[in-house]
């Protein structure tokens, strides 16, 4: 995920390697947008567009989908940019599209896979791991 180092010497060199996000970023990431999908859920019952269920699993189910476009597509969902953080692919640091963004999203609701990141000396839960996924905070330019 480096850059390419400069190739003319009135260019200044750029070997920047983003920073991984802290868990202070990501957790506080992950209550915005799990708030986000609870309002929005609960909101869809409320007006009918979703049945209620016995057991609420429509939060659940729309963080999946929420992480899939956001994360798939833009690499940032509403929690990640308050955070100022991207979820990336970490071969390439590009988008990491709609299925492994998904895979991560389901990975993410399960809560589990996410608690491994503690073990980690480089902050990657089993849910970036199965993903190919990296959390990082870009370097200001």
């Amino acid at each position: 995920m480096s850059r390419p180092k400069a190739t003319s010497p009135t260019e200044p060199q750029q070997d920047e390697v983003p920073e991984l996000a802290t868990f202070g970023q990501r957790f506080a990431a992950l209550i915005v947008d799990w708030i986000l999908c609870v309002l929005l859920g609960n909101g869809l019952v409320a007006v009918n567009v979703l049945p209620e269920l016995e057991y609420p699993v429509w939060p659940s189910v729309l963080m999946a989908l929420y992480y899939a476009v956001f994360v798939g597509f833009f690499t940032q969902t509403v929690g990640m940019r308050l955070a100022k953080i991207h979820c990336v692919n970490a071969a390439e640091g590009t988008p990491l599209g709609l299925p492994r963004a998904l895979l991560r999203g389901v990975l993410v609701v399960l809560v589990i896979p996410i608690l491994t990141a503690f073990s980690d000396p480089h902050r990657r839960g089993l849910h970036d791991k199965l993903s190919g996924s990296a959390v990082i905070r870009p370097k200001a330019s």
